[in-house]
Parts: C-alpha cells; sequence; structure tokens
C-alpha cells in the first residue's frame, strides 16, 4: 500500500495488516522500488555490509537484521557462528520469509541452518501463529548439539553454550558485547556480584578480567546451569546463586553486607508498555539504591535499562533519586548504549533502547 499525507503527497509504501494495530509498516520511501526478489536482496547486502564495516572480526557473532533499523520490519535475525536465529513478527515479512532468508543464505553460504523462534504473543496481535522450528534444518545431522537447539559461539575470547532453541529471546543477549569489555577492563582484583546474570556472560567477562571473585546472581536455575557450563569450558571460576536480586538485596542490605565491591545489575526489562512506566522506575530505584548503599567508597556500579519505554531522561532521574536516597554521590565513569550491530535510527525512537552506565561510588 502507498501512504500520502492529507494533502496527497507520497510519504513511503508499505505492509498493511487491516488485523494488527500497525496498520501499515513502511518498506521504502522511493517511488521507484519494485518489491521483487532483487529489492530483498539489495536490503539484505545493506545489512550484511554495514554488519561487516562495524563489527569487523564479530561478524560472526552478531545481529545481522534489527528490525526497522534496516528496513524489515518485525524481523530479527541473529547470527551464531554458523547457525541464523530468526523471528518473524510482522504479517508481510512472514509473507516474504521464503525471499528474504534464501537471500542471506546466498551471501553466507557457511551458514549450515536458520531457525525460527517465533514463539512470542506478539505474533498474535498481527494474526499470526506462534511456533518454533527450523525453516532451513542444517545437513550436517552429525552435529548432534546443533540438531538439538544448542550451539558455541565466542564472544570477547570467551567460549559460550547457546541454548538458541529454548532460552530467552533467540538464545543469546549480543547488544551488551562491548558493554561487558568495558566493565572487564576495570574488574581485576575486584569482588563482583552479578545480577540478573542470565547465562553468566557479565560474570565470566569479569572472571577473564581478573576479578578476585565473582558470583553470578539469577532466579532461574536452568540459566545459572548454563552459566556454570560455560565457566567451565573457559576454565574460568564462576560462583553461583539462585535467588530473587530483589529478595538478596535486601537481605544482603539488611545484614549490612560490604562483600563485593562492583556491582552489575543487567534486569530484563521492567516495562514493556507506556502504562506500567511509574512501576518500573520504582523498581529501578529500588535495585539501584540497594545496590549504591551496598558498595564501598570507591566501589563501582555497572547498571542498565533494556526497556525503550524507558527513556533516557526517566533513567537518569531515577539514578540521581537512587544515589540521593542511598547518601552515595555518582561518578561517571562511562554512559555507553547497544553495540553498533543493533543500530539506531534517529527517526525510530523505539530502536534506541539499551541505557548503560558504570559509575564510581564516591
Amino acid at each position: 500500500m502507498d501512504v500520502l499525507s492529507h494533502k496527497g503527497k507520497y510519504i513511503g509504501s508499505g505492509f498493511v495488516n487491516d488485523y494488527s494495530k500497525i496498520r501499515v509498516r513502511i518498506i521504502s520511501t522511493n517511488t521507484n522500488d519494485r518489491f521483487d526478489e532483487q529489492f530483498w536482496a539489495r536490503r539484505v547486502g545493506y545489512a550484511l555490509d554495514y554488519r561487516r564495516t562495524v563489527m569487523g572480526a564479530d561478524f560472526d557473532c552478531c545481529r545481522l537484521i534489527f528490525g526497522e533499523a534496516d528496513a524489515f520490519p518485525g524481523l530479527t535475525v541473529d547470527r551464531f557462528q554458523d547457525v541464523l536465529v530468526a523471528q518473524v513478527l510482522s504479517l508481510g515479512t512472514e509473507q516474504r520469509k521464503d525471499v528474504i532468508f534464501n537471500a542471506l543464505l546466498q551471501v553466507l553460504p557457511e551458514v549450515k541452518g536458520i531457525y525460527e523462534r517465533n514463539d512470542v504473543k506478539i505474533r498474535e496481535l498481527e494474526g499470526l501463529p506462534q511456533g518454533t522450528g527450523w525453516w532451513r534444518k542444517p545437513a550436517d545431522s552429525a552435529r548432534a548439539e546443533l540438531e538439538a537447539g544448542v550451539t558455541e559461539i565466542l564472544e570477547n575470547g570467551i567460549r559460550y553454550q547457546v541454548d538458541f532453541a529454548k532460552g530467552q529471546k533467540t538464545g543469546y543477549f549480543l547488544d551488551q558485547k562491548y558493554n561487558r569489555q568495558a566493565v572487564a577492563r576495570l574488574v581485576r582484583g575486584r569482588r563482583v556480584l552479578d545480577c540478573f546474570t542470565h547465562t553468566g556472560s557479565f560474570a565470566l567477562n569479569a572472571a577473564k578480567g581478573g576479578a578476585e571473585r565473582v558470583v553470578a546472581v539469577d532466579i532461574s536455575a536452568d540459566a545459572l546451569a548454563m552459566a556454570r557450563r560455560n565457566a567451565e569450558l573457559n576454565g574460568l571460576k564462576l560462583e553461583t546463586v539462585e535467588a530473587n536480586v530483589f529478595d538478596l538485596l535486601t537481605k544482603m542490605e539488611e545484614e549490612h553486607n560490604k562483600d563485593f565491591d562492583f556491582i552489575i545489575l543487567d534486569p530484563p526489562a521492567f516495562t514493556k508498555s507506556g502504562a506500567t512506566v511509574p512501576a518500573a522506575i520504582r523498581g529501578y530505584k529500588e535495585i539501584n539504591r540497594k545496590a549504591m548503599k551496598l558498595l564501598p567508597r570507591g566501589g563501582y556500579l555497572a547498571t542498565c535499562s533494556c526497556s525503550h519505554f524507558m527513556k533516557e531522561e526517566f533513567f537518569v532521574e531515577m539514578l540521581k533519586g537512587a544515589a540521593r536516597d542511598a547518601c552515595v554521590s555518582l561518578r561517571q565513569v562511562e554512559a555507553r548504549q547497544q553495540a553498533p550491530d543493533h543500530p539506531i535510527l534517529w527517526n525510530v525512537p523505539e530502536t534506541n533502547y539499551l541505557k548503560f552506565y558504570i559509575f564510581q561510588i564516591v
């Protein structure tokens, strides 16, 4: 469908879906475009050329397509070495995924298969069913792990087992790649508490960076089991604690526990709509205030939010309030965002979602 302004000016062309609240998803603003196989092959080429440039040696483990930021509405494709994991969240892209996936495989002949993680409720808002499974099954059936939905990646010099069939989202969070490096540069000789560790990525970077002690906390026993396997895979020392982070920090605060001088807070999104932002702010403030009080003067805090509804200004004001309540001052070490394989389009605010800060407590 072509989209026109009230005065009849051409705005763009896009997928139309009468079932969805997002009626039209723009795919082009060029009136000369023809939406054939060559069009989608060009789009794939643009996306991959960009990643080759900005990711360099990390191209074999990165996000290849980031939805609207790459002009692929509702499509995410992550690369884990020789496996691609895709999530299709819009009707128009669903109807053209065969063309898009074939174009990816033509450019990346080393990829053995594409696995779909379409097990998200958002698809139902588009009138699409949920489901998972191979779009293109690996021909090399000798790789039993791959058949089981597990593969191995190398990130920041650390090997990880990635459960792309059953893990969260596509199995691994690639957007914090360089933020983990930033933490690793500061932890030598420190005692690190990694909260919401998932499969241990920040904790393992801290251990590799020379931390004296690393404790990884998560409420998921399965995630912690994977974190321990990843630690063994790399010969790194890691302690794990299965607990609700809010409860654990509260207990540590009550006990005046000052065992750690570096705390990492990498929580899941506390809000997925504008209506729940006030409640999310209270949640973020609670864990950040507790972490600030637990840290000794001179200690370090790495803290972030991965929800685009939690705008930068909200997050900054929350941190200021948490510091006041904890009676500490924050010395900013770094302010960071997502890795460049998750590009930010300034005219699409939803693409700007990750806020990441490192502070020293002074």
